[in-house]
């Protein structure tokens, strides 16, 4: 069953869509967008039809500046706070949480997952430099997350491949081979976009099973 709430923040009124667990539910995968789309993105949609079979309760979050209808994200302060607002209303059900984005949003979850008490982080499409400046580095936000966190990376990422990740870090990498930033796959490549799409959602259920 799906439900929506609307949850108000600092940085205005968020929205979660909730995909709640159909057998007992182990964890809550709170979850949100980045700076360029929505949750129609396709791995959130992939992971919120997927997981709650498997106990894992989704939490699709939209960030208050997409509730209000913008089309360009605030800053990352902002978006911190808008997360910040939310986090009551998804750690409610008393289960850990485990705090997730994709692009600006796997950085908002990687910046506030101490604080928050997250179980762990789900870092998808994580921007590790912007295209053509991999000087200009986000390693720091990754490596600082402080909890269990699992990196699922398209392997034709212009904003940071897998093999520029930096090595020895306390995350796990899981690679979607051909993807771009939102995993999408040529069509000449070796594998189908299902199939992309697949790796994501079986590389987070295994890790999530590995969580306890």
């Amino acid at each position: 069953m799906t439900t929506t709430e609307i949850v108000s923040t600092d940085a205005g009124d968020a929205r979660i869509t909730w995909h709640r667990a159909t057998k007992k539910a182990r964890f809550v995968l709170a979850v949100s967008h980045g700076a360029g789309g929505g949750i129609e993105a396709r791995d959130l949609q992939a992971l919120a039809q997927t997981l709650p079979g498997h106990g894992v309760t989704v939490a699709l979050v939209e960030q208050p500046w997409r509730v209000a209808g913008k089309k360009l994200a605030p800053a990352p302060r902002t978006l911190d706070i808008g997360w910040r607002g939310i986090w009551p209303a998804v750690a409610e059900p008393g289960l850990p949480v485990i705090s997730g984005g994709r692009s600006a949003g796997a950085r908002v979850a990687c910046r506030t997952a101490v604080e928050l008490g997250a179980a762990a982080v789900l870092a998808l499409s994580f921007p590790l430099h912007p295209p053509g400046k991999p000087e200009k580095s986000r390693a720091e936000e990754l490596l600082g997350a402080g909890v269990p966190t699992l990196v699922v990376q398209g392997g034709n990422d212009p904003f940071g491949k897998p093999d520029e990740f930096p090595a020895g870090g306390a995350y796990e990498l899981v690679e979607v081979p051909y993807g771009d930033h939102g995993f999408a796959v040529p069509k000449r490549a070796g594998i189908g976009q299902d199939e992309a799409v697949t790796v994501i959602t079986d590389a987070v259920l295994k890790w999530a099973q590995s969580l306890g």
